[in-house]
């Protein structure tokens, strides 16, 4: 069990998909989660779920690029045991030679700028609990790039560098800083989002995979992790399912 002041675990992007499950995963391990996300809708039924449950959950609706938002949400907390920051997406597969800018930036808005506001917003909060864990969900694609992803992997790779010189300027304070790169994982809405709602186009991206990633996966990686001792760091966890060699060698069965 978590001590009592780093009990709390702040989980973006908690609507749908890894955040949702993480959610679940660590509220089962006796944190007390605080669910963020723009749709307000779906925390509130999450939050209601595990306290259901008899887990401990709060709903705060949240952009995580609104930087003057997140601040406010900020003042909310004496401390936070952990932060886990899983807000992002996909946008696209165009090239780089027709990729639309306006999808560019907002990748890099929701999954590096939003991870900098709620993890400069709360570090002091993480650093007076005396045992905080900064969890930075990033991708494989942060790690190799492919075409058609270019936009996505600039994005991802942001966010990796972010925890990797993060970690790196906060040695010596009671904070890890953790970075889980997930390779392919089958959620509802992820391929759906990217891909503009095209559902054949989604379908495409999994077509004969026989067990990608869940997000359930993920999420026990996620809680495994910050669940280790206090001096143990897992600085990165890449995981991919087996099917998966790279991000452009992938097994299918066709």
């Amino acid at each position: 069990m978590p001590s009592p002041a780093s009990r709390i675990a702040v989980v973006t992007g908690a609507s749908s998909g890894i955040g949702a499950a993480t959610a679940r995963k660590l509220a089962e391990a006796g944190y007390r989660v605080v669910l963020t996300a723009r749709r307000e809708d779906r925390i509130e039924a999450l939050a209601k779920e595990i306290t259901d449950a008899g887990g401990s959950a709060t709903a705060y609706a949240l952009d995580v690029t609104d930087r003057a938002a997140v601040d406010e949400f900020a003042t909310a907390f004496d401390t936070i045991g952990v932060l886990v920051n899983n807000a992002g997406g996909a946008l696209g597969s165009d090239p780089v030679a027709t990729g639309d800018p306006a999808d560019w930036r907002t990748m890099y808005e929701t999954n590096v700028i939003g991870t900098l506001n709620l993890t400069q917003a709360l570090l002091p909060k993480l650093e007076a609990s005396g045992d905080g864990t900064v969890v930075v969900v990033s991708s494989t694609a942060g790690h190799g790039t492919y075409e058609g992803g270019a936009g996505y992997v600039a994005a991802k790779h942001g966010a990796h560098v972010l925890a990797e010189t993060l970690r790196l300027e906060i040695v010596g304070k009671p904070v890890r800083v953790i970075e889980i790169a997930p390779g392919m994982v089958k959620t509802d809405e992820f391929a759906l989002t990217r891909f503009n709602g095209d559902k054949e186009k989604a379908a495409k991206v999994y077509e004969g995979v026989a067990a990608p990633l869940t997000a359930d996966d993920v999420a026990d990686t996620i809680t495994w992790t910050i669940t280790r001792p206090s001096h143990v760091n897992v600085d990165l966890l890449i995981l991919r399912p087996r099917a998966q060699a790279s991000n452009t060698k992938i097994h299918r069965d066709l």
